[in-house]
Order: structure tokens, then sequence, then C-alpha cells
């Protein structure tokens, strides 16, 4: 088992993120599609298997192919954990990510890509659950209920059924992210190397079969619009902040730099599709209304034009009257670090 050893430091660093990002998802899928699967992954797996079967490439290398604890631990020594969204990547070409692995980028496009706004949309709820055992318990109680075969003995989080190692947080802090497709593990420490970031725990957040219902729908083509009107990463940018966050989260969100999700709110914020504002050190940015009706597809209602010789009423700048921000995702950054 792996065992997560906390020092008092790490209570005050741990912190909900929403995915451990795209890549380390298409690990996790990758070991799925090589053993078999309840119902509620029976319409993913037929779904899967339909496109597979239109691509000349194996998916594994055979005997040779790692598996899931040798491929996640190729992701982390190579640093390939920037992903993009959805749309972009569904017919990106990509190179092998490992000869002994098979066609990682090809797992991406044919079992992950095709559903991932539907798995980000399933995945946020699933922090906001978290984060609300957080809030009532603390987080002791949030260590205690992650997952059945992951136990808290304090002061070491034990995780079952994996590699054998000790894990020191030595003050880094962990990072929280639940996963669609870690069904047949309870957890997976996915990045521990770095010395000064935090250690990344990703932990098994599976569909039951009626929340399966609507997440393996195939994805209509309003996400590629958008993305040929503000660009990819922008449209994925707007999808993320459905939930208002900083800049910080934003850029885990997506898998960028905080420089580059910095410029992209910036862009953004200057076509008034989101609104920033400053609360003592954070900076945190929300959809505006126009924002909202942009990601829906639909045209903001029009103003009634003022009677003649009455002046039309002002509304405050940023949103319309009587518009409420959208309540913003729990995540621990805000309330433990200043985020950027």
């Amino acid at each position: 088992m792996q065992r997560i050893h906390f020092i008092p430091a790490d209570f005050a660093r741990v912190r909900l993120r929403t995915t451990a990002g795209p890549l380390v998802e298409s690990a996790f899928a990758y070991g799925l599609l090589g053993r078999g699967v309840g119902a509620p992954f029976a319409r993913w797996r037929s779904q899967v298997g339909e496109r597979l079967a239109q691509w000349p490439l194996p998916l594994t290398g055979g005997s040779a192919a790692p598996g899931l604890d040798g491929l996640i631990d190729l992701i982390e020594r190579s640093g390939r954990y920037v992903g993009t969204d959805a749309a972009a990547a569904r017919n990106a070409p990509g190179p092998p990510f490992h000869p002994a692995a098979g066609d990682l980028s090809l797992v991406w496009r044919v079992a992950v890509a095709p559903y991932w706004e539907h798995v980000r949309a399933y995945l946020e709820a699933e922090c906001e659950a978290r984060g609300r055992v957080l809030m009532a318990g603390g987080v002791e109680l949030l260590l205690t209920t992650l997952h059945s075969k992951i136990t808290w003995r304090a002061p070491v989080l034990e995780i079952h059924d994996g590699p054998d190692e000790d894990i020191r947080l030595d003050g880094r802090g962990l990072v929280l992210a639940p996963s669609v497709f870690l069904a047949h593990r309870p957890g997976r420490v996915t990045r521990r190397l770095d010395d000064n970031g935090p250690v990344v725990l990703a932990f098994a957040a599976p569909p039951d079969t009626h929340q399966a219902t609507g997440l393996w729908d195939e994805p209509d083509d309003s996400g590629q619009s958008l993305g040929a009107l503000v660009g990819q990463t922008r449209a994925a940018a707007l999808h993320a902040l459905r939930s208002s966050c900083t800049t910080s989260q934003l850029a885990d969100r997506l898998g960028i730099s905080a420089a580059g999700a910095s410029q992209h709110t910036a862009v953004l914020r200057r076509a008034g599709l989101i609104t920033t504002r400053r609360i003592r050190n954070t900076v945190l940015h929300t959809l505006t209304p126009l924002g909202v009706a942009l990601l829906k597809g639909i045209s903001p209602r029009p103003a009634k034009p003022a009677a003649a010789g009455v002046p039309a009423r002002r509304r405050p700048a940023g949103g319309a009257v009587g518009h409420r921000e959208p309540r913003p995702v729990t995540d621990l950054t805000a309330r433990t670090t200043p985020a950027a």
C-alpha cells in the first residue's frame, strides 16, 4: 500500500482540485480498458470499442506494455501533465507517449476526449460534495471519507491495493483530485517527485448506474463552434469559469501556466465575457451574463428601448440589475494560501 505521512503544516495545505489532468485520466482509462467493467461503464466500453475498430494502431504493446503504476511513473518522470480541452485534442495527431504503452494520445482521443465536458462537470460536482464534507468536519473527516479502501490513521493516510511505498509530505501539502476512470483502484499518487510542489492524490469517484446515464452521451459541436469563435483555450476557460475561481485555480483546471491563464482572462474580460474582482490577496474571475449566454449558445435578451423622453435605467458595471455572482467551487487554495 501507499502510505502518505503528514506533519502539522500539511493540514493547512490540503486542497481539492477538479481533476489530476486529461493525461492522467487517459492513463486510468487505458488501465480500465484492459479489464472487465461494471454496468456504469458498459456503454462507454461499447462506444470506445467501435471507435477503436476504425484505428489501425493497437491499443497496447502486448506483454511489454507497462501496467498502470508504470504508466503513471512514466507520466510523472516525463513531466507531461499539461493537457488541453476536448475540442482541440479530439483530432490532434500526437506522438505515442511511450512505445511499450501503445499510443496514449489515441486513448485520449477515443476514450476520454469525447466525454471530457461531461466528465469535468461530474468531477466539479464531486469536488463540491467533498468540500461540504470538509466544511462540516475538517480535513480529517475529508481524509476519512475518501474511499472505503483509503484509511486515515493519524498522521498517515493509507491507500490499499497499490504499490508499497512511503511518501512524506514534509510540509508540501496534498492535492486531492477525484477520478472517473480510476474505477479499479481506491487511489493513486500521480505526482510526488517535485520537491517544492504538493503531492497529488487521485482518488476513485466512479459514477453509479444512474449518474452514468448522461455521462456517456455523444457531444454536440457547440464546443467546437465556441472554440472557433474565441479560441480553443479561451473556450475551455469559459467552461471552467462556470464556477468562479482564481487565476491559479483556472491554470490548474486548464493545465496551463498561471501567466497563460492571466493572459486569457484579460482577453475575456476586455470582451465583456467575465468580470474580475479582488478580495484581499485573491483575484476572483466570474462569468458575466454575456459569457453565460455565449457558453449556452444563446443570445442574451436585448434590453427594452426606453420610452421617448425617459432615460434608460442605468445598470451597474459588469452585470444586469439584480444579477448575483455564481457561487465559487469549493477549493482550499483561497482559504489557505494567497492566489495569483
